[in-house]
């Protein structure tokens, strides 16, 4: 059975802003460690690894943003495409929709008479009826939509504080020194994101931070090798 009435036993999942935060972090996080080390490892003067943080944190901050504010708005748009489907059905097919409710009543444990009873009662209101069979059969509440502009804010947002936070070491040190601590902060960094998650989602804290950091480290070895193989120095 699905209740839709929340109570202190569950945490809100919908809307996409928690995700949004996350991954934004996330995504800034790996990226732009990735980005750091490859170019520190090529031998190219700090400042140039410098501009190179810098403008992937920026250029992958807009991209996710414009990406989720795409995403969030199509999804809107599908939903209110098909919540004037459902509307158009109410208005027009009542008694069948009327026994399509019943028949979800039934199917949630309530008696027959008492299921009829219930949908003729929520059919009486037609937004009521809406809202009740948009939550029944697609899963969505029409009330509470996520907003494409806070999403996308949070998306930018939250990716250049992933972003920048492995850029801090650079700006007071160079070389190895900084591109350790770059990838201390990167490890210590998807550690934290990664026991959110697992926290959030009641499952391994220490798997899920394992998880992360063994993401970050790979990305990194990647391009840490990339920027060796096909490093230049400039002078």
């Amino acid at each position: 059975m699905r209740f839709n009435e929340p109570h202190g036993g569950h945490r809100s999942v919908s809307g996409g802003q928690a995700r949004a935060t996350v991954f934004g972090i996330n995504d800034g996080l790996v990226s732009n460690v990735s980005i750091i080390l490859g170019f520190a490892a090529s031998g190219v003067d700090a400042d140039i690894v410098r501009l190179a943080g810098v403008a992937g944190a920026v250029a992958g901050a807009v991209s996710m943003a414009a990406g989720e504010w795409v995403s969030v708005t199509a999804q809107n748009d599908l939903i209110r495409r098909e919540l004037d489907i459902e509307m158009g059905e109410l208005t027009n097919n009542t008694e069948h929709e009327t026994e399509e409710l019943a028949a979800i009543y039934e199917g949630h444990g309530m008696a027959a008479d008492s299921a009829r009873t219930a949908a003729r009662e929520v059919m009486r209101r037609p937004e009521r009826a809406l809202a009740v069979h948009a939550r029944e059969e697609l899963g969505v509440d029409p009330e509470d939509l996520p907003s494409a502009w806070i999403v996308s804010v949070l998306s930018l947002l939250s990716f250049l504080v992933g972003a920048l936070a492995p850029l801090i070491p650079w700006t007071f040190s160079s070389g190895t020194g900084a591109g350790i601590g770059s990838l201390a902060i990167g490890v210590a960094a998807a550690a934290g994101v990664g026991a959110v998650v697992g926290r959030y989602a009641e499952r391994s804290i220490a798997g899920a931070a394992a998880r992360q950091v063994a993401i970050v480290l790979g990305a990194c070895a990647v391009t840490f090798g990339i920027g060796q193989i096909f490093g230049v120095t400039l002078g």
